[in-house]
């Protein structure tokens, strides 16, 4: 375009770098108000190799945020590229919040646009590590709560399991968090379910045994009839009484995807007891 020739024309002479990355980043935000999203992220990394050859890594890290931004719109394998050469920069300055802040945006590219759960669960799981390390627990945990929803779709249960009991056990601990427990006890209970039986029934009396409210919930007394149900084999009970739970709280897509895979276990095992 005229605009980056002009523009980038101007300092080939050999100015200064700080000329240089100057109108670079003019050229960037010109290109984003004319909505040319992949050029104005270009310019933004142009910026940022020259701010990381001059030794101001900061700035670097600002300007692949700037481009990885514009990418978004246009690119998602650009935008991550960014993001992530971003978290090299911060997790080298020791500013490990900034880091788990930007896995948890490449986590979600792969959770929305690029729908690729193994790298989401892989990003939100190191942004939960650098979380925790920082004393960030609720963001922590938000991110971990992420990792055990794809991890249960996915089909690896332990690993979610382990995840909700263990969130569900901290969140007893405050008065705020203490009535989010129970779904996250209820989800767990799911998903032993979608391994074993005995392991659920099990598990929902150890979760009544740590938070007494949760047998008054719901979410006990239809895992108590599913349970049921499973063990007499009754396909029919087993949807009506997930019909009727649903007519109350509806369920989304995630309870859905886990309640017919546990369905489809009572069809395909004739002799469950």
């Amino acid at each position: 375009t005229k605009l980056s020739t002009h523009t980038f024309s101007h300092f080939r002479g050999g100015n200064k770098i700080d000329e240089a990355i100057e109108c670079y980043t003019r050229a960037a935000n010109m290109f984003k108000m004319a909505k040319k999203w992949n050029n104005a992220g270009k310019a933004f990394v142009e910026a940022a190799n020259l701010h990381m050859k001059s030794g101001t890594k900061h700035d670097a890290a600002c300007n692949l945020l700037d481009a990885a931004n514009c990418f978004k719109k246009t690119d998602n394998e650009a935008a991550i590229d960014c993001l992530s050469k971003a978290i090299v920069i911060y997790t080298d300055m020791g500013r490990f919040t900034m880091a788990a802040k930007h896995h948890q945006t490449i986590a979600e590219i792969y959770e929305t646009d690029c729908v690729d759960q193994e790298k989401a669960v892989e990003h939100y799981e190191q942004a939960a590590t650098y979380f925790k390390g920082e004393e960030s627990n609720s963001s922590a945990n938000k991110c971990l709560l992420k990792v055990a929803h794809h991890a249960a779709l996915l089909q690896n249960y332990n690993k979610a399991i382990q995840i909700y009991e263990e969130v569900g056990r901290t969140s007893l601990d405050s008065s705020l968090l203490k009535y989010s427990a129970k779904e996250y006890f209820f989800r767990a209970a799911l998903c032993h379910l979608c391994i074993d039986v005995i392991n659920a029934h099990n598990a929902i009396d150890r979760y009544k045994t740590i938070y007494p409210a949760f047998q008054d919930s719901r979410e006990y007394k239809l895992l108590r009839i599913l349970i049921e149900h499973i063990e007499e084999q009754n396909v029919d009970g087993f949807t009506e009484a997930v019909k009727d739970y649903d007519s109350i709280s509806r369920l989304d897509q995630w309870y859905t995807t886990v309640l017919l895979r546990i369905k489809k276990q009572v069809n395909d095992n004739p002799d469950l007891r």
